[in-house]
């Protein structure tokens, strides 16, 4: 039986939805497998998995803490399995910002994780609190739902073929 932990952190929840689906695809393409769903901050060291997906809604430029911190800690860990990492955080078509993230690259380094996507994320002002809905207006973030359901479903079913053929392949 393969064991698999699905964890984020999440701001506003957009985030927890894009680990919810990733989630509920490898439940599907993973014959056998035990999918977790814990929040970053609940997800323990990920000892007793047998593969991580481990994203984070990017503010500023960066992870959230929790998730970043998670993979700090437990690196030894986590490095012993595959793992995936994903980021939520662009909005407005082309999103923004589009840049890659320095920190998610040394973060992916420090756990030999075999891929990281990044997905457009969903803005709502009326949810932010008056940082943040600065920081969306001095980048000229649009309001809406910018995440594409289906390439976030591609991108675990690629996960999930991974773990199941056991060839670990990269996922982009």
């Amino acid at each position: 039986m393969t064991r698999i932990l699905v964890t984020c952190a999440s701001r506003h929840g957009s985030t927890v939805e894009i680990a919810t689906e990733i989630a509920d695809v490898l439940r599907r393409d993973v014959p056998g497998a035990v999918v977790d769903l814990r929040d970053a901050v609940q997800a323990g060291e990920g000892a007793g998995y047998d593969a991580a997906v481990i994203g984070s809604a990017v503010y500023m430029g960066r992870w959230l803490p929790a998730a970043r911190d998670l993979v700090e800690e437990h690196r030894e860990v986590l490095s012993t399995m595959p793992v995936w990492l994903f980021s939520s955080g662009p909005v407005g078509d082309p999103p923004v910002p589009v840049d890659e993230l320095a920190e998610v690259m040394a973060l992916r380094a420090a756990v030999g994780a075999r891929g990281h996507r990044l997905f457009a994320g969903r803005l709502d002002r009326h949810e932010l609190r008056w940082v943040e809905r600065a920081a969306a207006r001095v980048v000229h973030a649009p309001d809406g739902d910018f995440r594409d359901h289906d390439e976030i479903r591609r991108w675990a079913s690629e996960v999930g073929s991974a773990l199941t053929t056991g060839a670990g392949e990269r996922a982009r």
